[in-house]
């Protein structure tokens, strides 16, 4: 995981790309669970439940400390859902909207960086980003 974070870091090197990521990476990770959610199955409530237990395995797969820590934050987002749809808003619009915007947050903060997005060269750093997100942040050491 040490590695895999310190590539991702490479593409985010410049302060301003940095606090764009600290907004959009959150912000898509939560909408893409949002969407997820409004996904209903029998027996297991909705997709983000499905989706997110994967990705807490691969987390654990790869640090005790990641995946514990990307747990409240996952857990936040799912939370923000219940509450959302329990207020009857429309969470799939607002996840599409918010997806949309901040991806292309993501992209100006590429641009501004002059690099490339981490996820061209492995699709995997999809799964990094809001972890490496989390860690910078916080400033939590690895």
């Amino acid at each position: 995981m040490k590695q895999l974070m310190t590539e991702y870091h490479k593409s985010h090197l410049n302060r301003t790309n940095q606090l764009i990521h600290y907004v959009c990476v959150p912000l898509i990770f939560w909408s893409i669970s949002a969407a997820l959610w409004t996904l209903k199955l029998p027996l297991v409530i909705n997709a983000a439940i499905v989706m997110t237990s994967l990705l807490m395995l691969y987390y654990l797969l790869k640090s005790i400390k990641v995946f514990a820590t990307m747990l409240l934050f996952t857990l936040a987002c799912l939370a923000i859902n219940y509450g959302l749809e329990s207020m009857g808003l429309p969470l799939l619009w607002i996840a599409v909207v918010v997806f949309v915007l901040a991806w292309i947050g993501q992209f100006i903060g590429h641009h501004i960086e002059g690099k490339k997005p981490s996820f061209f060269q492995d699709l995997q750093f999809l799964l990094i980003g809001p972890a490496w997100v989390v860690f910078k942040f916080f400033n939590i050491r690895l």
